[in-house]
């Protein structure tokens, strides 16, 4: 190895980098993969610290009352749908206690869960959820993509419940591959241009019957919810995203495995709208993004107007997946306050991914990713702002330079700290908005291996400090690049 370049310097920044970090440096070493992941979780969650204001998250309590599903008449020689359903009514009635579905395969549709009620699937219990459009019906207020409908929910629905929680050590398994939740009729294109955003909600019935387009169940859709826990639990063979709490508050998200590799659409974790999250322990698999941070889409997501912010993620696992951590392309209530560290992400296509569109609006800011070790095969961090024509048309092209609008998206305040990168391509891309360029982004302490540098268009305020860069090739684009510092990086080439 020879040493290419020792200190880079583009442009001296012409004012003081806003935002950084405000907790202060942890001399904790990085952790290996037998530290993160639900395999690692403890039985105690440790105090949440966070360069944000973060409520202390405590576990939801239910009172002693325990219903086995066998005793409402539950048998895994047939559907047990209305069993484990008056199972949980009967309990959330009684003010409160733990719906227990004991080892076995139980067939099931649509399950509500109701306030107070512990939906506890015990080590070798296994909900195998149905693949007919009927097990989804009545439809029931959702959100899809970012939009408001009304749909098939997800395989554990909820709405407006508190004191709610879903543990154990058992499965929630999706239908056959070639179920027709999976082939019915979807909507034609991009959601935002399906739905008719002018049209009251509740007129936007997309439930498969009648003619009706589909819009395909969630594992976990929990909506308007408060105080929830979901805890040790693995989900396989889901339809599409995984678990999705949609205008939640204090939600903690521990110990669970998601696998839905070859699913297209399958995240992993997708917070969306919601606020007060802790999310410590996973592993996912995942045949779309893994830990995915959403706030709604386009006018209708601007009208909601209810952000994503207070997120903590901890000591997760993420290994297949398109981008291991995602913000977007849903950010028309705003993304901010998202603290992620002490995580692995091994075998995952990009590691920091963010995403919007020209047309989504909103915002992303305040984003702090810290104690990170990936080892990835594509772009270890990658800004895709603008799209594609396929999705957008016209508005993908990076110019002309657009009139800003309400719903021209802000990406700004990015900060990262101790990271490790082991990367096939690119170190940075980003690929911005150039009527609002990103925004103040500082990279310290980076330890880089990537077969290529950097790739960087419409960015501004852009900072990367005490750091070495390993690379095969040590080309640079930058375009339209205000104020870039390189200080004390080292950049070392790597054959």
């Amino acid at each position: 190895m020879k040493k290419s370049s020792l200190i880079v310097i583009l442009l001296i920044l012409s004012q003081t980098v806003r935002g950084q970090f405000q907790t202060p440096r942890s001399s904790k070493p990085f952790l290996n993969k037998s530290q993160v992941g639900a395999k690692a979780m403890p039985e105690e969650i440790a105090p949440i610290i966070a360069p944000f204001d973060m409520p202390q998250l405590q576990k939801p309590k239910f009172s002693a009352y325990t219903i086995n599903i066998t005793s409402m008449g539950a048998s895994p020689k047939k559907k047990a749908t209305k069993h484990i359903q008056n199972a949980i009514d009967k309990v959330s009635k009684r003010g409160g206690g733990t719906v227990i579905v004991p080892a076995g395969i139980w067939k099931t549709s649509r399950i509500h869960l109701k306030s107070n009620v512990n939906l506890h699937l015990q080590e070798g219990a296994e909900l195998h959820v149905g693949g007919e459009i009927e097990d989804f019906l009545p439809a029931v207020f959702t959100r899809v993509e970012g939009i408001e409908v009304m749909s098939s929910g997800g395989f554990i629905y909820a709405h407006k419940a508190e004191n709610i929680a879903l543990t154990g050590k058992g499965k929630i398994v999706g239908p056959e591959l070639n179920a027709p939740v999976r082939t019915a009729k979807n909507a034609p294109g991009v959601v935002e241009n399906a739905i008719d955003q002018n049209s009251p909600v509740k007129d936007r019935i997309h439930d498969g019957h009648k003619g009706r387009f589909f819009y395909k169940p969630k594992s976990i859709c929990l909506v308007e919810c408060k105080n929830v826990l979901i805890e040790g639990i693995t989900i396989e063979r889901s339809v599409t995203w995984n678990v999705t709490p949609i205008y939640c508050d204090g939600v903690i998200i521990r110990g669970i495995t998601v696998n839905s590799v070859g699913i297209p659409t399958g995240d992993g974790i997708d917070i969306e709208s919601s606020r007060n999250v802790l999310i410590e322990y996973a592993t996912l698999n995942n045949g779309d993004d893994c830990f995915t941070m959403k706030s709604g889409r386009d006018k209708d997501g601007i009208r909601v107007d209810r952000p994503t912010e207070n997120i903590v993620v901890r000591y997760c696992l993420s290994e297949a997946g398109h981008g291991a951590i995602t913000t977007g392309s849903e950010t028309a209530g705003w993304i901010r306050n998202i603290y992620l560290h002490d995580c692995i992400f091994d075998g995952t296509d990009r590691g920091f991914r963010f995403k919007t569109r020209r047309p989504r609006g909103g915002g992303v800011e305040n984003i702090f990713y810290e104690r990170v070790e990936m080892n990835i095969r594509r772009n270890a961090l990658e800004w895709d702002l603008l799209g594609s024509r396929t999705y957008v048309g016209k508005l993908a092209d990076r110019l002309p330079k657009l009139p800003i609008n309400e719903l021209t998206p802000v990406y700004r305040n990015i900060f990262f700290r101790d990271v490790k990168i082991n990367t096939l391509e690119k170190f940075i891309v980003a690929k911005c908005i150039p009527e609002i360029p990103l925004t103040n982004v500082v990279m310290e302490n980076m330890d880089v291996t990537s077969g290529e540098l950097i790739l960087m268009r419409d960015v501004k305020d852009f900072v990367i400090r005490n750091s070495t860069i390993r690379t095969k090739d040590q080309n640079m684009e930058i375009i339209e690049g205000q104020n870039v510092l390189f200080d004390n990086v080292n950049i070392l080439y790597q054959e």
